[in-house]
């Protein structure tokens, strides 16, 4: 299986291939320019792997939330990939794209609270649980930080995302009530691509003609990813 992965939501620009169990990971994080990085990554990582976009099988991509601007470039290069390559894209969630980063970090985790920076004194935040080993997505939204639910349960569980670094009243709400901090994580490519696999080994691939933006703010959308 021959996925590629790319996200340029937030500061983070980052690519990933996976090749099997063999993966191929870019990532820097920039101010601006994600646009002059991102393809030039992605040749990097096809031309290293030996694989070319027509061997794909699939590419994965951080639909959002996000940067308006990056959230648009990483859906429109998707789209402009796997058409010419006629191969389908598998969008995923960059909040269930951090959340899988603590899974990944820490095994004991079952509950992760992603609260990503989303300017404008608001917080794009969702609460994800632990299938195995992957984040299952809960309700996205966007909201003040004041209105950020904490998730409910029994068990270890994690707060995580540079939410935390925008609104410290909101971290130390999350340290109080037990969560472990992750205040650094930016959704990854590699992160993208471990929540794509099972899509892609399940055929749930979709049209290039889909590989759409989510932003979620002024609405609440319902994540599959």
């Amino acid at each position: 299986m021959k996925i590629l992965a790319l996200d340029t939501a937030t500061e983070g620009c980052s690519v990933s291939l996976g090749i099997g169990d063999r993966q191929i990971d870019r990532y820097v994080e920039l101010e601006r320019g994600h646009a002059d990085r991102l393809l030039p990554m992605i040749d990097e990582v096809l031309a290293e792997g030996g694989v070319s976009l027509g061997g794909l099988d699939a590419i994965a991509f951080g639909r959002g939330p996000g940067g308006f601007t990056g959230v648009r470039l990483a859906a429109s290069v998707a789209q402009g990939l796997a058409f010419g390559a006629g191969i389908g894209v598998v969008p995923v969630s960059d909040l269930a794209a951090v959340a899988q980063h603590v899974y990944q970090q820490d095994p004991s985790v079952l509950r992760v609270l992603v609260v990503n920076d989303a300017r404008m004194r608001e917080i794009y935040w969702a609460a994800f649980e632990r299938a195995d080993s992957l984040a299952v997505a809960g309700v996205e939204r966007a909201s003040a930080a004041a209105d950020v639910t904490l998730p409910a349960g029994e068990g270890a569980w994690a707060a995580a995302g540079r939410g935390l670094k925008a609104d410290t009243q909101l971290a130390e709400r999350c340290r109080s009530g037990g969560a472990t901090l992750y205040p650094e994580l930016l959704p990854r490519a590699s992160e993208i691509l471990a929540l794509a696999r099972p899509a892609v080994a399940g055929g749930r691939i979709l049209d290039p003609a889909d590989a759409l933006p989510v932003y979620v703010r002024d609405n609440v959308a319902v994540s599959s990813l």
